[in-house]
């Protein structure tokens, strides 16, 4: 299984959804216009940060599981990144302690559970690393409205460093770090060139996997 990672408008659904079919395979993306919560969030972050925050954790926990059960399933964001917005919202005042307790505990008997699952982990994590300019502009361009708000510029950088850190302490798998601002992979060029990166590491990967039996 391959899951992308990313801060918001790293352009993860686009990745994800042409590895899925250049690999012939399903991919799994996170559903956000069915979400019942996540307008109510921007407009009352203090109030339903910890609804929104556990309906997150309990989808991505679902997706995961079912990702799990095929080879080369693809991922557009993970359980694994989940605990960061968490703890933005603890940061900022909108999650209090005890609700973080209540989460993490959760988190907890998720990530254990996974180990039931046909694969403990996935076999690739595709971080897309983009500068904090263009993803303030690929959050422009996609327009959803509850996103729009100036105000968010702040929330935006903070998740944006807190990526930074994830990334570079994120162990559970083997990870690929692409420079996403130097592609445009509507590019057919960009998107080989992609594709041929996260090929060779998956090959790798499994020459490793295989080596160990």
């Amino acid at each position: 299984m391959i899951i992308f990672a990313g801060v918001i408008g790293a352009g993860k659904t686009t990745y994800a959804t042409r590895l899925a079919e250049a690999l012939e395979s399903q991919v799994f993306l996170e559903s956000v216009d069915d979400n019942p919560i996540l307008t109510k969030y921007y407009e009352d972050t203090a109030r339903y940060a910890f609804p929104l925050q556990i309906h997150f954790l309990n989808k991505r926990f679902e997706l995961i599981k079912q990702a799990f059960n095929e080879n080369n399933n693809v991922l557009d964001r993970s359980i694994y990144e989940d605990k960061i917005f968490a703890w933005a919202n603890v940061e900022n005042g909108n999650i209090s302690k005890e609700e973080w307790d209540i989460y993490s505990e959760l988190l907890d008997n998720m990530m254990e559970e996974m180990q039931d699952t046909p694969k403990k982990a996935p076999d690739l994590l595709v971080y897309l690393d983009v500068s904090f300019e263009n993803e303030l502009e690929n959050i422009k361009k996609r327009n959803r409205d509850y996103e729009q708000d100036p105000d968010l510029k702040a929330y935006y950088q903070q998740l944006y460093h807190a990526y930074g850190r994830w990334i570079e302490e994120y162990d559970v798998s083997d990870k690929l770090i692409i420079p996403a601002d130097h592609y445009d992979i509507h590019n057919e060029d960009d998107w080989q060139a992609v594709y041929a990166q996260i090929i060779e590491r998956l090959e790798q990967v499994k020459e490793r996997q295989l080596g160990g039996q």
